[in-house]
């Protein structure tokens, strides 16, 4: 059975997100897991107020975190009942990226599915700070990523960059790989760079992936880095229509510029596609 954690905090994007999980996965046998983490610090903010009045806020936050965790489960029974699907709700007092830990940890995780848009009410589809921290802190989980407009229909296309540096490990690949043949979906595998005579190395990257994806309808795609990476990656995505990008989490990679923090605070890469990204 497949086990995935649905981090929520009860917004449009965090329903969105669990709206897509179950659709994605509306065959797979699943024991979902609903996490609502809120945070004891923030109680820091009052100053000097009692030890008893404190008590009682972080009390209210519990029981808030509960009833709403009840309500979405009881929405879920009542409106998408599914023999293969079961929900679990966890509240943690915590943060949300050591709840995630925990929870990945606790229960092994096979994948987690969280919006990737933060309460700002900017129009565009970003990766939010709260993503990009489980992201940078959950590496080796394989985690989804769900544009808070986004509606699932289907996995026809999906997108997966890589500059064939390192080789791939059949594991590393499998959550593609299991989309891909679920939905009967064509990878593109997109290299993109300045130029494309390949090393050595990247030559024998690249058979092991066609030796990985054999049973799969995939093709190669070269296309020539237009202002930056980040930027010819998106164009492909929207012109192609493709319905997911895969990616596998790298650090001091060029990777960095896509996910890292300071393309996030500027905005600069955004999506209208679900993000899936594959452990190292």
């Amino acid at each position: 059975m497949k086990k995935i954690l649905l981090p929520t905090d009860f917004s449009d994007n965090a329903w969105n997100a669990i709206f897509t999980a179950i659709k994605i996965y509306n065959s797979v046998p699943c024991q979902f897991y609903l996490l609502n983490a809120y945070e004891p610090d923030a109680l820091n903010l009052l100053g000097k107020k009692t030890q008893q009045r404190l008590g009682v806020i972080y009390d209210s936050l519990a029981q808030y975190s509960q009833q709403e965790l009840d309500k979405v489960l009881a929405y879920l029974h009542q409106n998408h009942p599914n023999p293969k699907h079961r929900f679990e709700t966890i509240s943690k007092s915590d943060t949300l990226v050591n709840a995630v830990k925990e929870m990945v940890l606790k229960h092994d995780i096979d994948l987690i599915i969280m919006g990737t848009q933060g309460a700002t009410g900017a129009k565009e589809i970003f990766i939010g700070s709260n993503t990009v921290e489980v992201l940078k802190n959950c590496t080796g989980c394989t985690m989804m990523a769900v544009p808070s407009t986004y509606n699932f229909q289907s996995f026809k296309t999906m997108v997966f960059p890589t500059d064939f540096t390192r080789s791939y490990r059949k594991q590393q690949l499998s959550p593609i790989i299991e989309l891909a043949t679920l939905w009967k979906s064509k990878i593109l595998v997109l290299h993109v760079a300045l130029e494309f005579v390949l090393s050595d190395i990247q030559k024998a990257n690249k058979e092991i992936l066609k030796a990985r994806f054999l049973n799969l309808a995939y093709d190669f795609q070269n296309v020539e880095m237009e202002v930056n990476v980040a930027k010819t990656i998106e164009n492909y995505v929207a012109n192609t229509r493709a319905d997911l990008m895969a990616i596998i989490w790298r650090q001091h990679t060029f990777w960095e510029n896509i996910i890292g923090e300071t393309v996030v605070k500027k905005i600069v890469f955004h999506t209208d596609v679900p993000l899936l990204v594959l452990p190292e």
